[in-house]
């Protein structure tokens, strides 16, 4: 099975040695999203709110480049630097996936800079044909 790496224009260069998506067969795989503009700068800072949306955001961008939407994501691996913003960061979580949400899990962990708040990696489905 060949792998498609997934680095739609309009998105930050990776930080480290990693594609921003990949798919493989009928599954898409989208690497950990933080909120970074395409020059790599911060979005909202402070705001988890701003951040998660901006992170959702990317994420369909990836999902797209490799044929699914946010509706076919099967499981999302969520972390915030800090729990105090679990609540901000699901309010517009639900609002993208609060419908048919996917399975997830949610922890607390450092993030690679102090002024990212939350990251998102998902794993989507493509529907068979």
């Amino acid at each position: 099975m060949s792998i498609e790496l997934l680095n739609p224009p309009g998105l930050p260069a990776p930080i480290a040695p990693y594609s921003s998506g990949t798919k493989a067969g009928n599954t898409v795989y989208v690497s950990g999203v933080l909120a970074l503009d395409e020059a790599g700068k911060t979005v909202g800072v402070g705001d988890a709110r701003a951040q998660t949306r901006h992170v959702i955001q990317t994420i369909e961008k990836i999902l797209h480049a490799g044929g699914v939407s946010l509706s076919d994501v099967a499981f999302n691996t969520v972390i915030v630097k800090d729990m105090a913003d679990y609540a901000a960061v699901n309010e517009i979580y639900r609002e993208y996936f609060g419908k048919n949400p996917p399975a997830r899990y949610c922890i607390a962990a450092k993030l690679v800079r102090d002024d990212l708040l939350v990251e998102i990696a998902s794993i989507a489905h493509v529907a068979a044909t």
